[in-house]
């Protein structure tokens, strides 16, 4: 899956917020990471509010998302490049200053970059991806992935969009298995029916918060 950077300028403005965060969820979904989702919003809520609050209201910023590895990184722009974001032993019931200490609890690191117009407030945050272009599934996923990258290298391009090859080449490899269930004089019809079921428990196990 190729998921390439993008980025959004926006005014940061308190109801800019939640459109950022919803900006966010549909780009994760599309990138399928939703289990990202919760604490990649929770990222921009804080990464914007800490411009809105420390920089001014109005103030022109960039939303900056991209693949670091297997990591998501979000940066968040702003032209201020004194006004930098720190960790402040904040209490629980603080009303603010705890921004930071939780994007820092729920990445894996964050930190400051500034260049000569701007101030870059960044993150990332784990994935659990087997690379940077790999999908969230667990050892089945990344073997099929590097089976069905192994068979792509094989067939000749054609015309279409790469997920759509990505689909003729599993169901080029699902025909080969067909192949040779009946070569060994197995039932292809009944290795599906079971594949099917065993395919529907496994989706219905991952489904159940908690499993």
């Amino acid at each position: 899956m190729c998921r390439k950077p993008w980025d959004l300028a926006f005014t940061a403005e308190p109801e800019e917020v939640g459109a950022l965060r919803r900006i966010m969820r549909l780009h994760l979904v599309v990138w399928g990471l939703q289990d990202v989702t919760d604490r990649a919003q929770l990222c921009v809520s804080e990464l914007v509010s800490n411009v809105i609050t420390h920089v001014g209201v109005g103030t022109p910023a960039t939303l900056a998302v991209s693949m670091s590895g297997t990591r998501l990184r979000i940066e968040v722009h702003d032209p201020d490049t004194r006004a930098l974001p720190t960790l402040l032993d904040a209490t629980p019931d603080a009303e603010c200053g705890r921004g930071m200490a939780l994007v820092g609890a729920v990445s894996d690191c964050w930190g400051v970059q500034l260049r000569a117009d701007r101030k870059i407030t960044w993150c990332e945050l784990p994935t659990g991806l087997p690379s940077a272009e790999g999908r969230t599934g667990g050892t089945r996923t990344s073997r099929v992935e590097a089976l069905l990258s192994e068979r792509a290298r094989e067939r000749p391009r054609s015309a279409g969009t790469a997920a759509a090859a990505v689909e003729e080449t599993a169901v080029d490899v699902m025909v080969d298995v067909l192949h040779w269930l009946r070569g060994f004089g197995r039932d292809p019809d009944e290795a599906l029916d079971r594949a099917q079921t065993r395919f529907a428990t496994d989706v219905g196990e991952a489904d159940v918060p908690g499993i």
